[in-house]
């Protein structure tokens, strides 16, 4: 493996956990959950191959990383998040969820026995009040009608 290629599922080293790529074998289960059949409005260009672009989004959320520096080889940005949110607005993600948690049980195995979630809300520190709140938007400008009194031009 080159020090430019992306590891895969099958190819990532014993000591390397990080998955960016979903192998065949995972991908031929996840396809139907992730494919959405909905009609184009007008057309174009044909969509973008779904596998590339799930690719893509693991690639993000492993990293961490904004979706500007997605790397190119995993199409445009913007496709790439659109295809993110096209997913998440139809509740895929759950499906695929299940679908990864039971086959990772079925290789390795979970441990029912014993979870955890961990999760943080808490108030902004400068809220708005801070010095680098955002400023209110201006009050539109009232109509204006025209003035009883003389004008001054001739």
């Amino acid at each position: 493996m080159t020090a430019t290629e992306i590891p895969t599922a099958s190819t990532s080293p014993a000591d390397d956990p990080t998955i960016w790529r979903v192998d065949d074998t995972l991908w031929a289960r996840l396809a139907p959950i992730l494919t959405i059949d909905k009609p184009r409005k007008k057309p174009g260009r044909p969509r973008r191959d779904d596998r590339l672009l799930f690719d893509g989004v693991i690639w993000v959320l492993r990293t961490g990383a904004q979706w500007a520096a997605l790397p190119t080889e995993f199409g445009p940005t913007s496709t790439c998040h659109a295809r993110f949110q096209e997913w998440v607005r139809a509740g895929v993600f759950p499906q695929a969820w299940a679908l990864l948690l039971h086959e990772y049980d079925d290789e390795i195995g979970l441990d029912w026995a014993w979870q955890a979630a961990d999760g943080c809300l808490i108030k902004a520190p400068l809220g708005k009040r801070g010095p680098l709140a955002r400023p209110k938007r201006p009050e539109p400008t009232p109509p204006t009608a025209a003035k009883p009194a003389p004008s001054a031009m001739c």
